[in-house]
């Protein structure tokens, strides 16, 4: 066969391995998106809006001041009062998978130089769900805030009270209620904003206490479960049935924020309501990066008593 007919010899060509991470994937419209874009956008798609589940560290830092924040009873965390089995186990897999003690994070800051004092609960460590350490904290930072006379803005996101601490858990649902209802007998202000999701005992108690009460766009609000209360009432709900925009129709919102303006809003609420102002303070948002961090608390931070 003469050699100008022969095919060349190609070298097997290898698939080229995408370094993994560079792309998240939306749940609401499947689309990919690269994920620096996505950090740039505060973790909303940019195709249809969808509002990614933050951890309580990135709301923070997208919420407060540069610098501004000092946490308060960052070693406190729940111990395992029923030795329920499995329990602390799962414990140490969310706080190995967090890299936060407890699922919510409680301390003071400023937005825009508006001194506050705010919180911020962790869906991503066991479903943010309230045990005693964290009702014992949201009560805490209440308390804080009546004592440093000063506003309190709480970012709530949970499945609801943790079984693992049986009736304890319970009693957490009244401990940061009465705990908010003296704050509010201190005629001091109580901001709550409802993330995906807000369920269970957590809507039961302090989340649905603010004097102004606000939410992401999509977020799920609810007690009980969809599929529940269909059963129990044996009726077919409306689609958008327990959406934030559909609470704010049913008049149990009073806003329904997007994530990028949520910062501005929070900010002129409390301008509103008096919450002193410290001037010198840099009110510029910090930068997004691929790792955000919540600047480390300041030494000396005291607790409030329980």
């Amino acid at each position: 066969m003469l050699n100008w007919l022969r095919r060349p010899k190609y070298r097997s060509l290898q698939r080229r391995e995408m370094p993994a991470g560079l792309w998240a994937k939306c749940p609401r419209c499947t689309n990919l998106i690269y994920r620096k874009e996505l950090e740039r956008n505060l973790k909303v798609c940019p195709k249809c809006a969808y509002h990614h589940r933050l951890p309580a560290i990135e709301r923070l830092e997208i919420t407060l001041d540069e610098d501004s924040f000092a946490e308060f009873d960052a070693d406190l965390t729940s111990a395992d009062p029923l030795k329920f089995e499995g329990y602390p186990q799962k414990l140490n897999e969310a706080r190995q998978k967090t890299g936060r003690p407890e699922a919510v994070i409680t301390g003071d800051g400023t937005i825009e130089g508006y001194r506050t004092v705010i919180g911020a609960l962790d869906f991503h460590f066991m479903g943010g769900s309230m045990g005693s350490a964290v009702g014992e904290k949201v009560a805490r930072a209440a308390e804080q805030a009546r004592d440093r006379r000063l506003p309190l803005v709480i970012f709530s996101a949970s499945g609801g009270a943790r079984m693992q601490e049986g009736a304890l858990s319970l009693m957490q649902l009244a401990k940061t209620s009465a705990a908010i209802g003296r704050l509010h007998d201190a005629g001091l202000p109580y901001l709550s904003v409802m993330c995906d999701p807000t369920t269970g005992g957590v809507t039961a108690s302090f989340a649905f206490l603010g004097d102004v009460v606000l939410a992401e766009p999509g977020a799920l609000i609810g007690f009980a479960g969809r599929r529940v209360i269909e059963q129990t009432i044996r009726r077919k709900l409306p689609d958008d049935f327990q959406t934030a925009e559909f609470c704010l129709k049913k008049g149990l919102l009073d806003m329904v924020v997007p994530r990028s303006e949520m910062r501005s809003t929070v900010a002129r609420l409390l301008s509103f309501f008096g919450a002193p102002k410290v001037e010198a303070v840099s009110v510029e948002a910090p930068a997004r990066t691929e790792t955000p961090q919540v600047a480390e608390s300041r030494s000396g931070g005291s607790a409030a008593e329980g």
